[in-house]
């Protein structure tokens, strides 16, 4: 190989190892972050039971939701105005803890009322304040909230219809009301 050959194969090979060894410019590295609030555990409490009181064989009895001593109230608490959903299971009967007679009970598309007033000062069922839905079906409970103050009240009545051959005792039947945010 002659002189100015080698010279040459020698200057592009240290053209390629400069050449590689040398950053680019129009590079440049960042770092960002991923972030996330976790709510507040999201609760729900029956604080006061649906309450028909004293019935008599083959009346039936209509327990409005808006009687303060006596529909059913369940108070949610979580995160204010997060958004929520709401589902009842609602019972077709109460029944004799003896398991040996049962009572229907039913519930209207009018029988729910959904309060957001916040704990400091909180709503009852004749009063549900401003913002609350009124006359509400328990089974299509839609666009609720956790209200201002962290707290939200559902007020529930029903009706029961006792046979004329109902056997007298007391009659139970479980409402299972089940909350959880929507993420809105």
């Amino acid at each position: 190989m002659r002189k100015s050959n080698l010279a040459l194969l020698i200057s592009l090979v240290a053209l390629l190892i400069v050449g590689v060894s040398v950053p680019a410019q129009g590079q440049d590295v960042a770092n960002g972050q991923a972030i996330a609030n976790v709510l507040a555990s999201l609760t729900v409490v029956a604080t006061q039971p649906l309450d028909f009181g004293n019935v008599f064989q083959g009346v039936a009895k209509t327990q409005d939701e808006t009687n303060d001593a006596l529909s059913g109230i369940f108070t949610i608490s979580g995160a204010s105005g997060a958004g929520i959903s709401v589902f009842f299971q609602l019972p077709d009967y109460l029944a004799l803890a003896s398991g040996a007679d049962r009572m229907i009970i039913a519930f209207s598309n009018q029988d729910c009322t959904f309060s957001v007033l916040d704990a400091a000062a909180p709503s009852t069922p004749s009063a549900p304040g401003l913002g609350a839905l009124l006359n509400q079906d328990p089974r299509l409970l839609a666009g609720t909230t956790v209200g201002a103050g962290g707290v939200s009240q559902i007020f529930i009545g029903g009706k029961v219809t006792p046979a004329v051959n109902q056997s007298a005792g007391a009659y139970t039947g479980d409402i299972v009301c089940t909350v959880a945010y929507t993420g809105t």
